[in-house]
């Protein structure tokens, strides 16, 4: 009963978005959401055909969108092709069997989505038991719409008496047995990799944190001259990577952390607590954001909320502004008297913004590609890693 990879075929689709605006969502961040939602699709391997959006105070707890929209879009499946439907939240197991009952084709949320792309990048055994359990956690409830065989009954010596025992219940407890199982081995990897963090020794922890895709293995490469796998995709990195960085004869550990995204599953936050244990270990956090994100701002809080589900202490931070090299800068005419958008300021004003904003934090503008203000990032981080030392350590004799 193999869970990966069960949720998109590797062979190219075509697909559907469909999404819900309700209360208090902008037009524009409606439309970030919904581009979003089709960067995923494609990191899936599906190409997007249309989207699909509605207007509701809330999703229609039956089928998600109203009964015209859903008509408008079964039409729409029907006369293209259309294999598969994405919608843009997490779907109920009786939402899901409606919306298959009339749109006759696959149905994936948001949810499930995310878990196949992390199954898909997942490399090491740790990664691979982190995402096994966490579509498992996912799937348990949806039993009934993913398996054929569920009306058979199991009868016979050592099963339940009477009626027997239903297919269903069958593979609802092997699926038991088999979280239970893989949190045995996450829990013994888990107490591995304390040790090994624990056999650290003294060096001043770092980790970079942020959304995905907004450039942190790129800044990991650049700093610790390795070559940390990077690309221009959702999730490009799952494993933790930890390098030691030396910045003026100062070393410390360097560690990049899978990106977070806007509702992601809570069954991959739980799946990831030794990757999340290396935020709550390290002694400096640095958010970096892409400045060149129309929707960055809402990305910030996205981490920010995040960071703060998962670990409560108040760590010192730096907040790196990356890809100042491709900041599309777009000046409004004097009479336009549409509300301003980030694009609409200068760097130099964004510059002055945050740094009023953000107040005890320090931040820095950089373009790691293009590797712009890197001395002054190097600057910064050397002398918060040298202060943290100093702190921890008042009677160390200090050579940096």
């Amino acid at each position: 009963m193999s869970t990966e990879h069960v949720l998109v075929d590797a062979v190219e689709k075509r697909c559907v978005l469909v999404g819900v605006t309700t209360q208090g969502t902008t037009e524009v961040q409606a439309k970030e959401y919904i581009d979003e939602l089709e960067f995923l699709a494609l990191t899936a391997g599906v190409i997007t055909h249309k989207k699909f959006n509605q207007n509701l105070e809330y999703p229609n707890p039956k089928t998600y969108v109203g009964a015209g929209k859903l008509d408008e879009i079964r039409q729409y499946v029907m006369m293209n092709s259309i294999e598969v439907v994405i919608f843009d939240d997490e779907l109920s197991p009786s939402q899901f069997r409606n919306l298959e009952a009339v749109l006759e084709v696959k149905v994936l949320d948001r949810n499930n989505l995310i878990l196949d792309i992390f199954a898909s990048r997942a490399r090491t055994f740790h990664a691979k038991t982190q995402v096994e359990l966490a579509q498992l956690k996912y799937l348990l409830p949806r039993l009934t719409r993913l398996w054929t065989h569920l009306e058979r009954q199991q009868g016979g010596i050592g099963m339940r008496s009477g009626a027997g025992e239903t297919q269903i219940e069958v593979d609802r407890r092997i699926i038991q047995d088999k979280i239970f199982s893989l949190q045995k081995k996450l829990k013994s990897i888990d107490k591995q990799m304390t040790v090994q963090r624990g056999n650290r020794g003294q060096l001043v922890r770092v980790a970079l944190v942020g959304y995905t895709n907004v450039g942190k293995s790129t800044i990991m490469n650049m700093l610790s001259k390795s070559d940390v796998f990077a690309e221009n995709k959702l999730f490009a990195t799952l494993d933790t990577t930890v390098r030691k960085v030396v910045i003026e004869n100062l070393p410390f550990l360097l560690t990049d952390t899978v990106g977070f995204i806007r509702k992601l599953p809570h069954q991959l936050i739980e799946s990831f607590k030794s990757t999340l244990d290396e935020v709550r270990e390290a002694d400096l956090l640095v958010h970096v954001l892409d400045i060149s994100h129309a929707n960055f701002e809402d990305q910030y809080d996205v981490v920010n909320d995040t960071l703060s589900e998962i670990d409560k202490s108040d760590k010192p931070s730096i907040v790196i502004f990356n890809k100042i090299d491709t900041y599309n800068y777009v000046e409004k005419e004097v009479d336009d008297l549409t509300p301003l958008e980030a694009c609409n300021y200068s760097l130099q004003d964004l510059e002055k913004t945050w740094m009023a904003k953000l107040n005890s934090t320090k931040c820095v503008f950089i373009s790691a590609s293009k590797k712009e203000n890197l001395e002054e990032l190097k600057s910064i981080l050397y002398n918060d890693v040298k202060k943290i030392f100093q702190e921890r350590y008042p009677y160390h004799h200090f050579l940096y």
